[in-house]
């Protein structure tokens, strides 16, 4: 259980460390620092100049030379790209998608690589004009200035197609699908994160409360379960990944003899909940659901005025929620590897809130948005089961009552009622 706990952590720090644009350059400096240390002790602990072919120094200093002068331009180039790609998919799309733009592995290799290049070039400059390399040195010299000239130019021609999608509309929303999906397959693959799946959490031991204030990021579920071994008891979760959590909110309910806890520090308890100024992504689906209705919502502005964008979201809900619901008709009984901790996932009517409400309420003016999320309601009900036709049928209504206050023509009034009785009336998949 430990390695469990332990796997837990580096995992989330993981994730933490992607979202940091420094990490990978950084890395890619101290690599760069090392090959070039690497190459001086081989060459001075090794005797090879006999059987190296021999360089001329200045052929190699010139080729050092412009790629130092040419990777410090590129790199300064690659991050006003980016920095313009970062603004352009807040301001077409949503604030809360920087974070998946910056997390762009693309574009962070193709900088660690420009600014790695740099530094490794600017150090072998300085080695190779105060003569610190025999001729075993700068023949290995020679050969890694021009593996590392070669790599560069790949990862430069594959970024320059990158960062050309970087930022846009159409990529940013891709990349929150991407995010979602992922998360939601995590949801699939790893129900109620190992622990046991409640519909509800009874509200009774002892009560667990927060000390901070931000979103709930993760649960170290495998620290729960530790605790509760020890203490003989059960723990019942009470909130979810990005619920807003407040100083004394309730986050678990312990319960156990009393007699057991008598030297046990509950603090450890409420340190198992991860919480941080913003949401993330990873164990929180309804996150990207907010995420994509949000873009969809700006979309339907008046400013922007771009109802085919709202549409193609639209869609997108109908493909993440298809594959949500074909695995719960299909669900297979998942192992519970956290027996001792109770945890409730969020239901179906919570995420097609996230997903429709907002669009529900600023497109219904506009037929063609309207007709789409009735259609799209109907087919996710004709699959699902009950409490999701539960949930399009509730958001199918509200939409018809939006319609009867914006719509103006009587006719695209009576088409919206005939979408809408469909839905309704739509058989059940469970």
């Amino acid at each position: 259980m430990r390695i469990a706990v332990l796997f837990t952590k580096i995992r989330f720090v993981v994730i933490g460390i992607r979202e940091n644009l420094w990490i990978k350059p950084l890395i890619f400096s101290i690599a760069s620092t090392g090959l070039l240390i690497t190459i001086a002790i081989v060459d001075h602990y090794t005797d090879l100049d006999s059987i190296t072919p021999q360089i001329s120094e200045s052929s190699v200093e010139t080729l050092l030379s412009i790629m130092a002068s040419s990777m410090l331009a590129i790199a300064t180039f690659s991050v006003a790209s980016m920095v313009t790609a970062y603004s352009s998919a807040s301001n077409t799309a949503s604030p809360r998608s920087i974070a998946l733009i910056i997390a762009d592995d693309r574009s962070q290799f193709a900088l660690s690589w420009f600014i790695g290049s740099f530094i490794f070039s600017t150090l072998a400059l300085i080695a190779l004009k105060n003569n610190f390399f025999n001729n075993a040195g700068i023949f290995a010299l020679f050969v890694a200035t021009l593996s590392v000239f070669a790599v560069v130019i790949i990862q430069f021609l594959r970024w320059v197609d990158s960062i050309a999608r970087l930022g846009r509309l159409g990529n940013t929303i891709d990349k929150v699908e991407d995010a979602t999906q992922s998360a939601l397959h995590s949801m699939i693959e790893n129900p109620a994160f190992g622990c046991i799946q409640v519909q509800s959490v009874e509200a009774r031991g002892h009560f667990i409360k927060s000390d901070s204030i931000g979103y709930l990021q993760h649960i170290d579920t495998a620290t729960l379960q530790n605790c509760c071994e020890e203490i003989n008891g059960i723990i019942r979760v009470a909130v979810q990944p990005g619920t807003f959590i407040t100083h004394g909110h309730i986050i678990a309910y312990l319960e156990t003899e009393e007699k057991n806890t008598k030297n046990f520090d509950y603090k450890r308890i409420s340190d198992a909940f991860i919480i941080g100024k913003q949401r993330v992504f990873d164990d929180d689906p309804r996150y990207g659901l907010i995420v994509l209705s949000q873009i969809a919502d700006r979309a339907l502005s008046p400013g922007v005025n771009d109802p085919g964008t709202a549409i193609d979201i639209i869609s997108t809900f109908v493909r993440l929620f298809s594959v949500w619901i074909w695995s719960n008709n299909g669900k297979q009984e998942k192992k519970v590897r956290f027996d001792r901790v109770e945890f409730c996932e969020p239901s179906a009517k919570d995420m097609f809130d996230d997903a429709f409400i907002a669009i529900e309420r600023d497109g219904s003016g506009t037929i063609e948005v309207t007709i789409k999320l009735i259609k799209s309601l109907s087919s996710l009900a004709a699959i699902g089961d009950e409490s999701v036709k539960e949930a399009a049928i509730h958001h199918t209504q509200r939409i018809l009552a939006y319609a009867e206050k914006n719509l103006p023509l009587p006719e695209d009034l009576e088409t919206v009622r005939n979408e809408a009785k469909d839905c309704i009336t739509a058989p059940t998949n469970g």
